[in-house]
């Protein structure tokens, strides 16, 4: 008889330093709950979310429609508020794009194992944010047909673009971060639409999830290149990180205009996205961590270390938003501090200073309480506060900037329209449809990732359950083996 049918049942294993998967859940427990959320039914709450989102995306594409129809006044701006809702948007949806990038490349380059549960969701919300913001310049332009006249292809017109405004800067940068943002994404994906091809009956599901695995059956091979071809893509897409939101910062800084004319908006910019982005990410993987039963795989402890992140990105724009006013104030330019002091203090806008101020700095405070981190009511409220302050910071700097120009005679006060207020409004449905419809039909987890980071049994278990050292005494002992993925697939 086998030795191991007649062993005693092991007690639990005590977590390692970063625990991923807990109460000790096997290989075939991880695939089965994974592909589970795509091949059952979807719950009642799924509905709920979809169908309004579908019904917020025909109201996008009706304003977009009246947009088009009738001309871009119907948004709003006017002199001198040329910038207002539009960009607004635009750059919001890409600090909201930032995360993913961030959770999947440098994460996965510093070794980051507690990535493997929430890059995939990452990813995915960083292709859809990405694709909400770039219909704001698209539609901006006025004459969206002719937007292809940004590319830098020949033309019977011989129309060149001017590579000197940073405007077409967003152009490269942007469809360049999506392109190889996509190309990362779906690389990570080839694993696993592979095992639900294979758990797949005869029929176009199988065909399809055979067509995108690409004849992955897991090999050494296949994973030896695989893992090459991630490290690469990983290695291209931090310069990204740091690259794409610095340039749009440049439409700003690069202008004359008091408020925008200042250096600290490249790193002011990048750490921002990367705040509002885990804050995104949060708020969309905890009702699914909750819906879909995953508390298993998306743990406490990832949930703690995106609110980390969240607190000292959240410092460091508030330090940025103390040095902008301390700026203003050493440059000795009466402009740039008329153009603060009007902004946050006596203008017209000063509410939305006070909001963008309090919902960026004063609610991330919260997550220095280590027991408001694991609390979830308490992180889902911080994530809302941030994702709101995010957009009102992005309106500070665009709209209540533009009102005041250096002429007291230029001097207007924006207001949006209907257009505006439902525009946006329709790209959380477009966004959140997308998202849904990913939780649908692919894996929301990396399932050859998470087992490839599976932390194997302590041998010092026994040692410390007899001295009753709890698990997070724990968590300071190195991982002690590392299990391939190549032979996890189940």
């Amino acid at each position: 008889m086998d030795a191991t049918a007649t062993a005693a049942p092991q007690t639990p294993r005590i977590l390692d330093r970063e625990p991923l998967v807990l109460n000790n859940r096997s290989y075939s427990w991880i695939t089965n709950r994974i592909c589970g959320i795509v091949e059952n039914k979807q719950p009642a709450l799924w509905w709920i979310l979809f169908i309004p989102s579908v019904l917020l995306t025909g109201l996008m594409v009706f304003c977009f429609a009246y947009l088009i129809s009738t001309g871009v006044g119907v948004w709003g701006q006017k002199q001198p508020v040329a910038w207002a809702w539009d960009i607004t948007n635009f750059v919001f949806w890409i600090g909201i794009g930032h995360a993913g990038t961030l959770i999947s490349a440098i994460l996965f380059l510093t070794r980051q194992k507690w990535r493997t549960s929430v890059n995939r969701a990452a990813e995915a919300m960083t292709i859809f944010a990405v694709m909400c913001a770039g219909l704001f310049p698209a539609f901006h332009v006025g004459r969206v047909w002719m937007v292809w006249f940004l590319a830098p292809i020949p033309n019977a017109n011989a129309i060149w673009q001017n590579f000197k405004s940073p405007l077409l800067w967003d152009v490269f940068a942007v469809s360049t971060y999506f392109s190889v943002s996509l190309v990362f994404w779906f690389l990570g994906l080839v694993p696993d639409l592979a095992t639900l091809r294979d758990r797949c009956r005869p029929g176009l599901k199988k065909f399809l999830y055979g067509l995108f695995a690409l004849g992955w059956r897991g090999g050494n091979r296949h994973w030896s290149h695989y893992e090459t071809a991630y490290m690469l893509l990983a290695a291209l897409s931090t310069p990204l990180v740091l690259s794409v939101h610095s340039v749009v910062s440049f439409d700003f800084a690069t202008s004359v205009v008091p408020g925008w004319h200042t250096t600290i908006f490249p790193p002011y910019f990048v750490a921002g996205a990367i705040f509002g982005g885990f804050a995104m990410v949060l708020t969309l993987m905890i009702p699914c961590r909750r819906i879909y039963g995953l508390d298993d795989l998306i743990t406490p402890k990832h949930i703690d270390n995106m609110a980390k992140i969240i607190l000292l990105t959240g410092t460091i724009v508030g330090y940025a938003y103390c040095m902008e006013l301390f700026v203003a104030y050493y440059s000795a330019n009466p402009y740039e501090a008329d153009a603060f002091t009007l902004r946050g203090i006596t203008g017209p806008s000063t509410w939305a200073y006070y909001f963008m101020f309090g919902f960026n700095v004063f609610a991330p405070q919260l997550f220095w309480y280590r027991p408001w981190r694991h609390n979830m009511w308490v992180v889902m409220f911080v994530c809302m506060c941030v994702n709101a302050g995010m957009w009102f910071e992005r309106y500070v700097i665009i709209a209540t900037t533009l009102e005041r120009h250096m002429v007291p005679g230029s001097w207007g006060v924006y207001s949006a329209t209907w257009v505006d207020k439902y525009t946006f409004l329709g790209t959380f449905g477009f966004f959140m449809m997308l998202f849904l419809l990913f939780l649908r039909f692919l894996p929301v987890i990396a399932i050859g990732e998470v087992k490839g980071v599976l932390p194997q049994s302590n041998p010092h278990h026994d040692d410390h359950a007899e001295k009753g050292v709890q698990e997070e005494d724990l968590m300071n002992y190195p991982d002690r083996h590392v299990a391939k993925p190549a032979a996890a697939v189940a």
